[in-house]
């Protein structure tokens, strides 16, 4: 389907142009609409790569969840995008959510006009199909008079030539007392998915955190597989830490990263991200992203001290049938005794079960 689902009736005025920039329609994508919309986020330095197309298939494959890709056009010229992803939940509903699992997504226009027509159309596709809200995840807030959470932050550290020496001697000692203690870094793709997801899915099991599915991971690896990364941390062998990093353009991103709590006190994560460091700056990048954060909570004091900066995410809403804003966060108390319980639940069941839990909470 590719119909018109909002036109605005009058011109309006791009302050950056001297003529009336036209009507905007919307219409949602298709898959020969694919080229197209990549190259349109290809021009926008304030995209992210989560705004690609090859997303969409992620999310499909990995979780079967439903796209709607909205573009927004003046006179058949792209001017805007926005991916949407709907998550059916018996527990919490139905949403649109852009995007969901990442930290990323949202709006992508050329103006405010066509920013405000991609809204409007995302609040007529939530109603049609009984969304409870939509949410836009922003890196700075675009829609000032819709609900917001900034209840997280991104940890970004510019990346330059000399490295090492910028950081503190704190953080110099720990690398060092990881190589010291005989612990290994290597960094490949697919190959090192089973050892990733052994860390990743224990650790988020001691968190009480339902996992993803480790075809979440494989379908990222296959579809950017110059561009997504494995770092994993070994003792005599043993995977004890492990990430995977998403490079966009010149930025590198570690959205997931976890450590056996073993050997914590061997400082794994370290040497994983020192490994993410060098390896970045070796291919150009300058600026690492060490993803979201509660401020001032462990993960945030961890990327602090490597002088990395925060800055604030802002999630904005569009409100349906629910009078305040969704918390799905581990932090909300009613999700209290079943974190608790999940620490407990054997790592074979965790692994099963996690996958079709996660999958309905953004």
């Amino acid at each position: 389907m590719n119909d018109t689902l909002l036109a605005s009736s009058a011109a309006t005025t791009d302050p950056k142009r001297s003529v009336p920039a036209g009507p905007v329609s919307i219409s949602t994508a298709v898959e020969a609409d694919a080229a197209r919309w990549d190259a349109f986020v290809a021009t926008r330095p304030e995209a992210f790569g989560y705004h690609e197309w090859r997303w969409r298939e992620v999310m499909a494959e990995a979780f079967g969840h439903h796209a709607v890709y909205l573009m927004a056009q003046r006179q058949s010229r792209l001017v805007g995008v926005l991916p949407l992803i709907e998550i059916r939940s018996r527990l919490f509903g139905r949403s649109l959510t852009s995007m969901p699992f990442l930290n990323y997504g949202g709006v992508l226009a050329e103006d405010a006009d066509g920013a405000r027509a991609l809204v409007d159309a995302a609040i007529r596709v939530g109603r049609a199909r009984r969304s409870r809200h939509v949410e836009l995840r922003h890196l700075r807030r675009q829609f000032p008079d819709s609900p917001c959470r900034e209840h997280k932050v991104t940890m970004l550290l510019p990346l330059a030539a000399g490295m090492w020496e910028r950081f503190d001697r704190k953080v110099r000692n720990q690398v060092r007392k990881a190589e010291k203690s005989g612990l290994t870094a290597a960094r490949g793709g697919a190959e090192l998915l089973p050892e990733f997801y052994s860390v990743f899915s224990r650790n988020m099991r001691d968190l009480g955190t339902p996992v993803y599915a480790r075809r979440f991971f494989d379908a990222i690896l296959r579809a950017f597989p110059e561009r997504a990364r494995i770092v994993v941390v070994r003792l005599q062998g043993q995977a004890v830490s492990a990430g995977l990093s998403y490079r966009t353009a010149s930025t590198v991103e570690v959205p997931w990263a976890s450590s056996i709590r073993d050997f914590n006190s061997l400082c794994p994560n370290h040497l994983l991200y020192w490994h993410v460091i060098e390896s970045a700056i070796a291919e150009g990048c300058t600026l690492l992203d060490f993803g979201r954060s509660t401020p001032h909570e462990g993960t945030f004091n961890f990327k602090a001290q490597w002088g990395a900066a925060p800055q604030p995410l802002y999630w904005e809403y569009v409100l349906a049938d629910q009078p305040s804003l969704p918390d799905h966060s581990p932090k909300n108390p009613k999700f209290r005794l079943a974190i608790e319980a999940w620490k407990h639940c054997p790592l074979w069941l965790a692994n099963a079960v996690g996958p079709v839990v996660v999958r309905s909470i953004p």
